[in-house]
């Protein structure tokens, strides 16, 4: 199978595939439940290594009973801990929780700092986290690069072949990608990514961009 070479990014390719995931879903928003500052930057926290699905299933009941930094504390590091015990690394997420609401109490008045370098000074939350949690809450337009956001980027050439890290990846998208489309570029690429260009056999045959995509890296059969 011929696989497509990479190319540098195309600002009319751009232009024309955030047009088509626009038309789509025209108001993206993250899969993680939520109600507030503080249970949104625990969810994403929580989302680390564990699909969202898994984290919504156990923050469900947790957050009905502890949905700020006091009553959290008041919950307990074990009585956590078995609360999010079906999620991946548990013991440690549950630790850096238990102390970001220390923290949150301590420094903050019970509130979620909404600067970056505030949010990176917090236990468990990483640059990744930092992006969800600023753009969610439109203070800062941001680009969270998971594997997806990475993957779909690459194959669909928005990226140069130079961007192998996901801090180069969330660079180029930052400078490439026009400002009106920034907040939501993040979901439509994660969910692009997440339901229709998967990894190992991505399902082009319900792409909605499949007659604009290089498939680079792809090896596959043109759709008649």
């Amino acid at each position: 199978m011929k696989t497509t070479k990479p190319r540098k990014p195309d600002p009319e390719l751009i232009r024309q595939l955030f047009e088509r995931f626009e038309q789509d879903k025209p108001e993206p928003k993250t899969e993680l439940n939520y109600s507030n500052a503080f249970t949104l930057v625990t969810a994403v926290a929580l989302s680390a290594q564990a699909t969202d699905v898994s984290v919504n299933k156990a923050t469900g009941p947790l957050f009905a009973i502890a949905d700020n930094p006091a009553d959290m504390l008041a919950l307990g590091e074990d009585r956590l801990m078995k609360m999010i015990s079906s999620i991946g690394l548990y013991r440690n997420k549950a630790k850096n929780v238990m102390e970001m609401c220390r923290i949150l109490l301590a420094q903050y008045g019970g509130q979620v700092p909404m600067n970056r370098a505030a949010l990176l000074s917090l236990p468990g939350v990483g640059n990744k986290t930092a992006s969800v949690v600023l753009n969610e809450m439109d203070i800062e337009p941001a680009i969270a690069v998971d594997t997806h956001v990475y993957r779909v980027s690459h194959r669909l050439g928005i990226v140069d072949a130079a961007a192998d890290t996901p801090d180069k990846v969330e660079a180029e998208l930052m400078k490439i990608i026009p400002k009106h489309w920034l907040t939501r570029a993040h979901h439509w690429l994660i969910l692009h990514g997440r339901y229709v260009c998967v990894a190992r056999k991505p399902k082009c045959e319900i792409c909605i961009v499949r007659d604009l995509c290089p498939k680079i890296g792809v090896d596959f059969t043109p759709l008649i």
